[in-house]
């Protein structure tokens, strides 16, 4: 086997390279845009023009749902003004096609706290994510690292159940669902009361969440149906999550709007068999790592 060779990069900084400007890192982008780390994105336009607005970078969308996203690119330093011009055309598009879900995605070499704190203000009301971009000199190449410092929050997306505050009882899931896949749920629901005994079922119209002390805490949540129960812990898309998934033979697809993987588990066999990830994956969920 050859052995590799270690080399140390050294991080170049573009905004005043007199060969890799802004023009060759939305080339970079455009060519390959999963390299930004939000999903298996595919290119829609780049240099978009709205009137009166000035010109889009780029504008991506989802390969796997109706999600869009407006892609900003600034090197240097981030400013109020990007931010100002990201969100403008973000509105422009959303509006243009309402048909799509848009995030405003900021790009930028240098994104410092006093723009993350602003950003922060609109997040939750606006989708909005900030991706910090490095380059780095290997030898004779260079290579860009792209790293999510803000991600989509999801403070304005409520659950079903909660819009229109439907709470029903375990006898409409015994309705709707069959009491064998309601047993599959109480499996399920084993492992996450495990996190602590005052974490309760709450059934809801639209699926089956939790409470603890009353109060709605669905890091976790369960679509009981004829054959099956979707087992839904809320995390980001993640190709190790997905890997692991994938490994296990489980069915499996991410809902983007909620922010939750979505799992079929069949029988209480398969809760068994796959007991350790299911657990992991309720353990992320929660926020506390795993013993």
């Amino acid at each position: 086997m050859t052995s590799l060779k270690y080399e140390k990069p050294e991080r170049i900084f573009l905004k005043d390279h007199p060969e890799y400007g802004e023009k060759w890192v939305q080339e970079r982008i455009a060519e390959d845009p999963p390299i930004l780390g939000l999903g298996d994105l595919v290119l829609k336009d780049k240099e978009r023009i709205h009137p009166k607005a000035g010109r889009l970078d780029i504008l991506c969308q989802d390969a796997e749902s109706n999600r869009r996203y407006e892609i900003e690119i600034q090197l240097g330093k981030s400013d109020e003004s990007h931010i100002i011009r990201t969100i403008e055309y973000w509105d422009i598009e959303r509006k243009r096609y309402p048909q799509y879900d848009h995030v405003a995605v900021i790009v930028a070499e240098d994104i410092t706290s006093r723009f993350l704190n602003v950003v922060s203000l609109f997040n939750g009301f606006i989708p909005i994510v900030a991706i910090q971009m490095r380059a780095f000199r290997f030898g004779g190449n260079i290579s860009l690292v792209f790293t999510t410092v803000l991600n989509e929050m999801r403070l304005g997306l409520v659950e079903e159940d909660e819009a229109v505050a439907d709470v029903t009882d375990r006898s409409y899931w015994e309705k709707r669902a069959t009491k064998q896949t309601l047993l599959v749920t109480d499996n399920l629901f084993g492992i996450v009361s495990a996190l602590g005994p005052d974490l309760s079922l709450k059934y809801n119209k639209f699926y089956i969440g939790l409470a603890k002390d009353g109060q709605p805490k669905n890091f976790v949540t369960f679509r009981p149906l004829k054959d099956w129960v979707w087992f839904q812990p809320k995390l980001d898309k993640d190709e190790a999550t997905q890997a692991k998934l994938e490994e296990a033979g489980l069915d499996f697809e991410y809902d983007a709007k909620h922010g939750r993987y979505r799992i079929r588990i069949v029988n209480k066999n398969d809760v068994s068999k796959h007991e350790a990830l299911i657990r992991s994956l309720i353990q992320e969920a929660y926020g506390e790592p795993g013993e």
